[in-house]
């Protein structure tokens, strides 16, 4: 795919070890892919590959691709993805995003 937004968030939750808690913020995330704008989603937890470059310590990652910038910020403001915050953001105690477009020689 080319000229597309991605969207990747990792999230650290307040309780790593709590079964219960990675289980719903599964759950949450999933909410997510109803969202009319997103082209493809994946959710993921750590591969634990062990190389110094590999950073482990999150819980959960979120991918989410757009078409476009336009599509990524009528994402933000949709009713499902406030509505995830409201419901699920108590599980995590911290959130790092990494936007990102198509790099251009």
């Amino acid at each position: 795919m080319k000229n597309i937004f991605v969207h990747h968030v990792y999230f650290w939750l307040n309780e790593p070890t709590n079964a219960e808690a990675a289980r719903k913020l599964t759950e949450g995330l999933l909410t997510l892919g109803k969202i009319g704008e997103v082209v493809e989603i994946h959710i993921g937890v750590p591969a634990k590959t062990q190389r110094e470059v590999v950073d482990n310590s999150y819980s959960h990652s979120l991918l989410t691709i757009f078409r476009d910038k336009e599509d990524h910020d009528l994402y933000q403001v949709s009713p499902i993805h406030l509505k995830f915050i409201e419901e699920y953001g108590h599980l995590w105690k911290r959130v790092a995003v990494y936007d990102c477009v198509d790099a251009k020689l």
